[in-house]
This record gives structure tokens, sequence and C-alpha cells, in this order.
């Protein structure tokens, strides 16, 4: 897209053109775009993007607290190496999944998993009062239906997920919520089409059966099951991968 043609650039920022200025220069950073050149000035940005000042000084702010970007005496605005990035924040996982895509950070995501999940689905069951377990009841039922074709495996998926993290009554472990909703996204599409088909029902049923019965330990280790596979699978993957070799298995190509 032109730089010439300031009102296409809005166009494509969205109607919040901070949020959108956010997301382009966001994404441009974490895919590599501005890699082994300085990060542009303030005004650059704004004649190159076609915004005020304004915008990009916020975009610019909003990104140094996402630690993407940091102001230095004498250097400017630089960006920060990804060490120094806050992985947690939504924006900046996004980002990172959008890029060429990654079995390592997939392997990294689901070895956070299981250190998270395991122990929402164990408080959930010792703690989960009716209207916590009544949406996770409603998340597998919400996955029932899909596999039947009645809905999106994906969405009722990360319901399911978020719905155990929110019932463990814990607001650290709820906190986690929108980092694996996020993530989730594409974990969950590798796994289905690594596999050649959706996640595994009986296995889902077996963390629910734990939870209602009130077994933490149970729960716990149901859980751990479902995300041990999940993270074979990626070994396995990875392997392939190794020697060369087609990384999907199925008639389904990886996007």
């Amino acid at each position: 897209m032109s730089a010439s043609d300031p009102s296409d650039v809005r166009t494509s920022l969205g109607r919040n053109l901070t949020y959108g200025l956010l997301d382009v220069l966001g994404r441009m950073i974490v895919t590599g775009a501005y890699d082994g050149r300085p990060f542009p000035i303030e005004a650059e940005l704004s004649k190159e993007h076609g915004v005020s000042r304004s915008v990009t000084r916020e975009a610019v702010k909003m990104l140094g607290a996402k630690g993407l970007l940091t102001a230095r005496p004498r250097q400017g605005t630089i960006i920060t190496p990804p060490t120094s990035w806050n992985w947690f924040d939504t924006d900046v996982l996004r980002w990172l999944l959008e890029r060429k895509f990654s079995l390592a950070l997939l392997r990294q995501f689901t070895e956070l998993r299981l250190t998270i999940e395991p122990g929402a689905a164990a408080l959930a069951a010792q703690y989960g009062n009716a209207e916590g377990l009544a949406l996770i009841q409603d998340g597998y039922a919400r996955m029932e239906a899909a596999e039947a074709g009645h809905g999106d495996p994906l969405i009722s998926d990360i319901a399911f997920h978020v719905a155990i993290l929110e019932a463990s009554g814990n607001p650290f472990y709820a906190q986690f919520r929108d980092v694996v909703a996020t993530a989730l996204q594409t974990s969950i599409q590798f796994t289905n089409r690594y596999r050649g088909r959706n996640a595994s029902l009986p296995g889902h049923r077996a963390v629910v059966d734990a939870i209602i019965a009130r077994d933490p330990d149970g729960a716990a280790e149901a859980m751990r099951a479902l995300i041990a596979d999940v993270m074979s699978l990626i070994r396995e993957a990875t392997e392939r991968q190794n020697a060369g070799q087609p990384l999907i298995q199925t008639s389904v190509e990886q996007a």
C-alpha cells in the first residue's frame, strides 16, 4: 500500500487508529520487518501510515508498555530483544503465533499448560461452585455438539478449557484465560490437523467427571493426560520436521 494515499492507510487501520497502528507496528516488529534497520522516528511513522503525531506517539507508548520498544539516550526508540517482550500480553502472543508456524513455540506454550491447567482442574474439583461447574459442563456439551456438526470445534474446545480456569476460584489461574484462549487457537488447530480429527471427547469427559465428582487428584491427572497427548504429538511432529518429512500427515494442509 502506498504511503501517498493516507485515506487507504486509515481504512486499513480500522476505526480506532491508535489500536490499528499498534497492531500493524507490533506485528511488523515481531515478524522481523525491522530487522537490520533502525525503528522509524515518530515523524516517519506518521507519514508512512497516514496518522497524526499523537496517534503515533500513543501507539509507540503502548508498544513500550508491552516490552517491544524502549527509548535510550542518544539512540532514540529501539526494538528490544524477544526476551524483554511481555509474552503474557495477548497482543504480543497473537503476533508471535502469527509468525511462521513454530513447533518450538507450541511446545513452550504446552509446557506452560502442563504446569497450569492440571492445577486449575484440581481446584475446580475442590472449590468450584455450581455456576462454575455448569460452565464446564456446558463447554463439554458444546464440544459434543460440534463433533456432531452443530458448532465450531475450536471455539467449543477453548470454552471448555477457559471454563476450568475460571471455575478454579483462584484469580491467578483465572487471569490466564486470555493467554490460554489466544494460544489455544493455534495449538488446537495444529493438533486437530495433525491427527486428522478433533479433540478426544473421552479424554475431556474424564476431566468433567472427576471435577463433578469432587476428585481433585483425578481431575488433575485427567487434564495432565490430555495435555501430555498434545505434547506427544508435538514431539512426533518435531521428529518428522527434523527428518525433512511432511509435517501434516492428513489431507488438510497446515495453514
